[in-house]
């Protein structure tokens, strides 16, 4: 998939557990850890401007586009 989820990389930057993000965001663990491990189809645009309240950042910084190469 193109689109690389970068959640744990801010994460460490923000020196943040999963459990701290799960609870400032108002998802379970198991919710975030099918976005951080690329596993999501979609992000409401709600959850993703929680993400960037609790970890201090923009969106480009959570996901990445990548092309695929044929």
């Amino acid at each position: 998939m193109p689109i690389v989820v970068n959640i744990d990389v801010m994460m460490a930057k923000r020196k943040l557990s999963a459990t701290e993000v799960a609870e400032g965001i108002g998802i379970t663990l198991a919710n975030l850890s099918v976005l951080k491990n690329n596993k999501a189809k979609a992000v409401r645009f709600s959850t993703l401007e929680a993400l960037c309240k609790v970890l201090d950042c923009q969106p480009a910084d959570l996901l990445e586009y990548i092309p695929e190469k044929d």
